[in-house]
């Protein structure tokens, strides 16, 4: 992978000219593109910004995200060609900050479950996961250093865990997401992927000029919660295997480790995050559900015939439900400084089995609000498995330390 720290030190140094870096992230693309089939569409032609932090910085953007100079297509036939007359603000921060955008990478359908025709680099037979295809792949296969994704159940964790990637979900709003195609208001996070915890925390710096970000360094004896959320069911072998060698590694780097219980409140609220989604994806896709409805991609199509009869009710107590988990989750950071969990039930499943992976070890974070970060952990038989570190609602920088505390960790064994 493309390392965007490492990226910024040669520009800085003047080892490497921006506009070379951007050639790089070219030929890397003319490479692997043809086998991953990572991106909707690219610019041959993009060339560096003159200025800012994130000059030379490629930079993918996920398909349902609005910029001015590429169609914004959602992964639907319904928008096949449609041209924003704006960059979304997330693309702008990126812009501001000096980065190049090189092209959109591909989307499920609205950001839902139907598969996309990005392959895993790492084993072209499986799949990359979803919603944010891409944008993991993309980086995951080293054609660019930074990727912008989102979150409705686990469209950013997940991806990067089967793409071998770092990725961060920020807590709930600091990325805007306004220009972004809703699927559920209450949920839906914008999140970007990189190489390494550090080059998410240079990315996050350059975008929002939040100064905690500029001094992110590896976490020092971090009190770890192991939550391995059984409410959620049984992982694959290959999904504990990972997180037992994320907390070995942790705990002989001097971190300290242990079980946590996660409070009943917060294992109600994992039950409930589908009757939100749903129940706001009838709401944001009103018009193409009555006036597209055969267009709508088959595997989202169907969620939406089966999901029609959520109730205003039903849906007014599940934000219940929410909230009492959050404040109980809040109380639980009292005694630890981050949870560690899955990415995902397992390592990527295969292409043909037309599933993008399972969101399950992801959804409850997402509904909590709370920053994740994806840390590749190990491989089993070619593919990568990952653990997510999650903290403190706002905590994100702490969450990145944390992750980059356990990358160094893993990287010793």
């Amino acid at each position: 992978m493309i390392s965007l720290a490492d990226l910024q030190r040669r520009i800085d140094s003047g080892e490497l000219s921006p506009d070379a870096a951007i050639a790089q992230s070219l030929e890397a693309i003319e490479a692997r593109e043809k086998d991953v089939h990572a991106f909707v569409r690219y610019d041959k032609s993009a060339r560096a910004q003159a200025s800012g932090p994130l000059r030379g910085v490629a930079v993918g953007i996920k398909d349902i995200i609005d910029t001015a100079d590429f169609p914004t297509e959602m992964g639907s036939q319904i928008y096949r060609g449609w041209q924003p007359r704006a960059d979304a603000p997330v693309v702008m921060m990126l812009r501001r900050a000096g980065a190049t955008i090189v092209g959109k990478t591909t989307t499920t359908a609205f950001a839902s479950r139907d598969p996309t025709p990005t392959l895993n680099p790492h084993h072209l037979g499986h799949t990359p996961g979803g919603s944010s295809s891409g944008s993991a792949a993309a980086v995951g296969a080293g054609m660019i250093p930074l990727a912008l994704g989102t979150q409705t159940g686990g469209s950013v964790i997940r991806p990067a865990a089967y793409c071998g990637a770092a990725a961060i979900k920020p807590s709930f709003r600091m990325l805007p997401t306004v220009g972004v195609k809703c699927y559920s208001w209450a949920l839906d996070t914008v999140g970007l992927f990189g190489a390494r915890a550090e080059d998410l925390a240079r990315g996050l710096l350059a975008m929002t000029g939040r100064t905690e970000f500029s001094g992110v360094i590896p976490a020092k004896s971090p009190r770890i919660g192991v939550v391995r959320q059984e409410f959620a069911g049984a992982v694959e072998p290959a999904a504990e295997q990972g997180l037992q060698a994320a907390i070995k590694a942790a705990e002989r780097a001097g971190a300290s480790v242990h079980t946590v219980d996660l409070p009943e409140a917060v294992q109600e609220a994992w039950r409930i995050h589908p009757i939100l989604q749903d129940f706001e994806a009838h709401r944001a896709l009103a018009w193409e559900f009555s006036e597209r409805h055969d267009e709508i991609a088959p595997m989202l199509r169907a969620s939406l015939d089966a999901t029609v009869g959520l109730t205003p009710k039903e849906y007014d107590e599940a934000r219940r439900i929410s909230r009492r988990g959050r404040r109980e989750l809040g109380e639980l950071f009292e005694g630890i400084d981050v949870l560690l969990s899955y990415s995902a039930p397992g390592a990527a499943p295969a292409k043909e089995l037309a599933s993008t992976g399972d969101p399950r070890y992801n959804r409850l974070w997402t509904l909590m609000g709370n920053p994740c970060v994806n840390v590749p952990a190990l491989k089993v038989d070619g593919l990568p498995i990952g653990v997510q570190v999650i903290a403190r609602f706002g905590n994100d920088a702490h969450a990145l330390a944390a992750a980059w505390f356990l990358e160094q960790a893993l990287a010793r064994t």
